[in-house]
């Protein structure tokens, strides 16, 4: 690590611990030729995830876009943020274990339904309304009906 101070190259580490609930690690340094002390931050290093668009157009992921329609689907019903903050990390944490660096933006809908399936039904319904662009009040009901019929097999 390169002291900011000389310039040297050569520094030892007097501290190490996590911060960031162990996102990231502080470490205390001290540089071998001017011995002025400074700290850094070491973070892994995450390939950034591209969301493929039905336009076929392309973004980076930005889980603050999927945290605003889960909120809007979520809107006066009995979940939690930490809850919708979870299914956004497990939503996350899922794609970037996946080999593939680009996902279909369908396929982030689609695992936010099923997660959504399993927070609150009405909230389902709302963002599957969105999601699939429901074009009338029949297919709002074929989707009630399935939800109802798959209540029933449980």
């Amino acid at each position: 690590m390169k002291c900011p101070y000389c310039g040297y190259e050569e520094s030892k580490v007097i501290d190490s611990r996590p911060t960031d609930e162990g996102e990231r690690i502080r470490r205390r340094r001290e540089c071998l030729k001017c011995a002025k002390r400074f700290t850094t931050y070491e973070v892994i290093e995450t390939v950034p995830l591209i969301v493929i668009k039905k336009d076929k157009s392309r973004e980076s992921f930005d889980r603050n876009k999927l945290m605003n329609g889960l909120l809007r689907a979520c809107e006066k019903r009995p979940v939690s943020v930490a809850m919708l903050e979870r299914v956004v990390d497990e939503i996350e944490g899922s794609m970037q274990n996946s080999l593939d660096r680009e996902v279909p933006s369908h396929e982030i809908g689609r695992l936010a339904m099923e997660k959504l399936k399993e927070l609150d039904e009405v909230a389902y319904v709302r963002f599957a309304s969105v999601y699939r662009e429901f074009k009338d009040i029949a297919t709002f009901k074929e989707e009630l009906d399935r939800i109802m019929k798959s209540r029933s097999l449980k």
